[in-house]
């Protein structure tokens, strides 16, 4: 008789890596990085739309503009092929998961089918107020609880 073992889901992650400090001048590497430091991408990951679907969000931040899933799609190939790159996880069910994941670090907000970055605010301010402050500050105080528990 097998036993059911009881799947350990966790309420939140994050994930945080230390890099180097910025040095590129070119908005697309900075924005990698960026992912890479927040695990939306993994290192020596080849397929990197999420880069490009924040890098085209944050494009119409500064023109204070909505899109939708299929014009994030749009504008991430277009960004792609201005860099020559292959054009990889561009399927419209990639690009929404995309979206999720950007929706659950509190980067991105969906309004009636569109998406923008949170508010139109800058990354940092977001970063610090809804990831800081909050979501991480969250998951630090719970994982203390754990270890106050196990002593």
């Amino acid at each position: 008789m097998s036993k059911t073992i009881s799947k350990d889901t966790p309420l939140a992650e994050i994930v945080l890596r230390r890099y180097e400090k910025p040095y590129s001048d070119k908005k697309r590497d900075l924005i990698r990085k960026l992912c890479l430091s927040i695990g939306l991408l993994q290192p020596g990951d080849s397929r990197d739309i999420i880069v490009d679907i924040l890098y085209a969000l944050l494009i119409a931040k500064d023109e204070q503009k909505l899109l939708s899933a299929e014009e994030v799609k749009k504008q991430a190939i277009q960004l792609r092929q201005k860099e020559n790159l292959p054009l990889k996880g561009i399927a419209d069910s990639n690009v929404r998961r995309q979206l999720k994941r950007l929706r659950d670090l509190f980067l991105v907000e969906k309004i009636q089918n569109n998406y923008r970055i949170t508010e139109f605010e800058d990354l940092s301010k977001i970063f610090e107020e809804k990831i800081e402050k909050f979501y991480l500050q969250n998951i630090l105080t719970r994982v203390k609880e754990y270890f106050d528990s196990v002593k």
